[in-house]
């Protein structure tokens, strides 16, 4: 493979590299055990997950069987590669044959497959650290871990199918090649990034390449060895593997970009304001690290051309209506990157003074506040996953032996539900999105999970409530209180029961 590819050992040696520096007591495991939390503490997906979720589901269960696969019921508004969950099943096979083998709840290899997904990002978010320490030394790697994870929304995106997050560990490794001039690997992993997983990060990657011709770092001439071969394998290896199984000739990302950008179709889900990214999504982001990063540039102008590349992408980006988070965590481990700089030194010169102490602690004080940010919103993202709680909980509700045929609306199936969930392989799970509320044809189902209580009219007399699934609905500030927050909940899903003197249709 090195001898057709010359940017394999590269990649290869780096993922190593990664994976082999999660020892205790280094950063990589604290980090990794704080990824374990966010899993463990918010098992469930959400519907923005649901394909990659469902696809590496179906891999490791129906294998070949294509007809069985969930897309072709429900394939989205767009489609997506199934390259990272293909990588995802292949990891995560051993494991998940293994538990299959010992009876295990099918559930369990939801968490297999997310905790292998959250190792990768790890392992690149390592190899970006290192090439972090690499350029600007031990210390500001220390820190720029520190506050990674003390933040919440790095490490809670860094096991979830995202295609966002699939896309993140080409970043990290990306961001790593430039950081150590290797353009080579720079140039393949921004493709992989780019052409497979998110079409805007060339935007972001492109700054930096421009970059990088702009300084004449990189020749024309090296660009054009590179880029050709990498976009002619990269571009048919997804045309290759998403035709096969999306069953039609497509380019996946392909579809997405003329999707969000040409079409605009996006705006349909929700707009926002032009610096909404700056004012709400990177502030949540960051939490209190987006106090140190105008004082880390202040103090280390030679940082420039790492965050420039970062705030011209979020610019740029900002253009399009329709605005996410996840659209721009690949920017977060540069501008914690640039606050690290700037704590580093200042910790560094804390003996010089009294006022330079003073100036260090309060400036290292600042995890305390992103510890106590990630509390609240770990702890409200616990309660948002009503779906997946509604699976759980009819499963304890009834005997295994019972028959069920259990219909799951649109609510309940964007907020937790996957084939992970259904754990019973006697039980009859269906999404169908067509069959009207109240009709004849849903009294062919035991159970109905009902995410809307103008619903619940409809089956007054056919069903009862036999379960009431509350999920997050407030945040309030009560000084009266301790601590000063208060997170209400109200019913979000309903679990119905089919009465026993009502027959099927």
């Amino acid at each position: 493979m090195s001898c057709l590819f010359p940017w394999y050992g590269d990649l290869k040696e780096l993922l190593l590299q990664g994976f082999r520096s999660m020892r205790w007591p280094t950063v990589e495991s604290l980090a990794g055990a704080v990824m374990l939390l966010h899993l463990v503490v918010c098992p469930y997906t959400k519907v923005e997950e649901s394909f990659n979720v469902q696809a590496t589901h179906d891999i490791l269960y129906h294998g070949l069987n294509i007809e069985k696969y969930d897309h072709l019921e429900f394939p989205g508004v767009v489609p997506r590669t199934f390259l990272g969950p293909l990588v995802l099943a292949m990891t995560t096979a051993p494991a998940v044959y293994l538990s299959q083998f010992m009876k295990v709840s099918k559930f369990l290899s939801q968490y297999v497959v997310r905790i292998a997904l959250g190792l990768y990002v790890l392992a690149a978010f390592s190899v970006f650290g290192n090439a972090i320490k690499f350029r600007f030394g031990p210390d500001v790697k220390r820190w720029l871990f520190l506050m990674t994870l003390t933040q919440f929304h790095f490490m809670f995106y860094m096991s979830r199918p995202l295609p966002n997050t699939f896309a993140l560990v080409l970043v990290l490794l990306a961001l790593a090649a430039w950081l150590k001039q290797n353009h080579a690997q720079f140039l393949w992993t921004s493709g992989a990034a780019i052409i497979i997983f998110r079409s805007e990060l060339a935007v972001f990657l492109g700054l930096i390449l421009a970059a990088e011709i702009f300084s004449k770092r990189l020749s024309i001439v090296t660009l054009l060895k590179h880029v050709i071969p990498a976009g002619l394998f990269l571009l048919g290896l997804t045309v290759l593997v998403d035709s096969f199984f999306w069953r039609r000739w497509l380019w996946p990302e392909g579809e997405v970009l003329w999707f969000n950008t040409v079409e605009n179709q996006s705006a349909k889900w929700g707009t926002e304001p032009f610096l909404w990214y700056f004012t709400s999504a990177l502030p949540r982001a960051l939490s209190m690290t987006a106090f140190l990063v105008p004082l880390g540039i202040t103090l280390n102008p030679h940082l420039r051309p790492l965050l420039i590349p970062a705030v011209g992408y979020v610019l740029l980006y900002s253009n399009l209506p329709h605005k996410e988070l996840r659209f721009i965590i690949y920017v977060v481990p540069v501008f914690n990157a640039v606050a690290a700089a700037g704590v580093a030194k200042m910790w560094a010169n804390r003996s010089k003074s009294w006022f330079k102490r003073l100036v260090a602690m309060a400036a290292a004080s600042h995890i305390v506040g992103n510890i106590m940010c990630t509390t609240v919103f770990l702890f409200v993202s616990h309660q948002n996953y009503p779906g997946g709680l509604a699976m759980q909980r009819l499963h304890q509700l009834e005997k295994p032996y019972i028959a069920v045929n259990l219909h799951i609306d649109v609510p309940s199936a964007q907020t937790g539900v996957t084939r992970f969930t259904e754990i019973n392989p006697k039980w009859r799970y269906n999404k169908t999105e067509s069959i009207q509320p109240g009709t004849r044809a849903m009294l062919d189902f035991s159970h109905i999970f009902v995410g809307n209580d103008d619903i619940l009219q409809f089956y007054q007399s056919t069903h009862s409530v036999i379960a009431k699934i509350d999920s997050y609905d407030t945040l309030r500030v009560d000084l009266r209180s301790f601590p000063p927050i208060r997170v209400t909940t109200k019913p979000k899903i309903w679990i119905l029961k089919r009465n026993l003197y009502i027959k099927a249709s």
